[in-house]
């Protein structure tokens, strides 16, 4: 088996199973008992913010692993690297709020990773990829709040 196809493969089964906590999250709030609501509001809010730091750490590791990548590349890789990082800490001080920061800051990730994703040589299934999986999310994380906010 050629291994690009198994990693494409691999790639799409387990980032589409790393939704699986958001709607889990998301279904808590509209069909859980409500006294379980805050529950199922920390859990997506935590999961999200794992999530959108995981997206910034591959800018990260690309700055490290591409030889080719210039000076003024290689700084964009490692700033942003941290950044989604930063936005998803930050929406821990926004209250209610905090759900807003997490969808721009998913949206701001792809916004780059479209930019940058070439510059490292990631395959060009990525950002297709990536695309699905950012409205996925934005998606579940609006239908949590809405869940939450009609059910709470």
């Amino acid at each position: 088996m050629n291994p690009h196809f198994l990693n494409k493969r691999l790639s799409h089964q387990l980032a589409f199973a790393g939704l699986i906590p958001f709607f889990l999250m998301m279904l808590g709030t509209w069909l859980a008992d409500p006294s379980w609501m805050d529950d199922f509001i920390r859990g997506q809010l935590a999961y999200a913010i794992v999530i959108l730091s995981f997206l910034g750490g591959v800018h990260w590791g690309a700055a490290m692993l591409c030889q080719g990548l210039s000076l003024t590349d290689t700084k964009k890789a490692l700033l942003w690297g941290v950044t989604p990082s930063i936005i998803a800490w930050s929406a821990t001080l926004f209250g209610g709020f905090g759900f807003a920061v997490l969808m721009a800051g998913f949206i701001a990730a792809w916004q780059v990773d479209k930019r940058l994703f070439a510059r490292y040589g990631m395959p060009g299934w990525l950002i297709p990829l990536r695309l699905r999986l950012t409205v996925a999310v934005v998606l579940m994380l609006a239908a949590t709040v809405i869940g939450a906010n009609l059910r709470g």
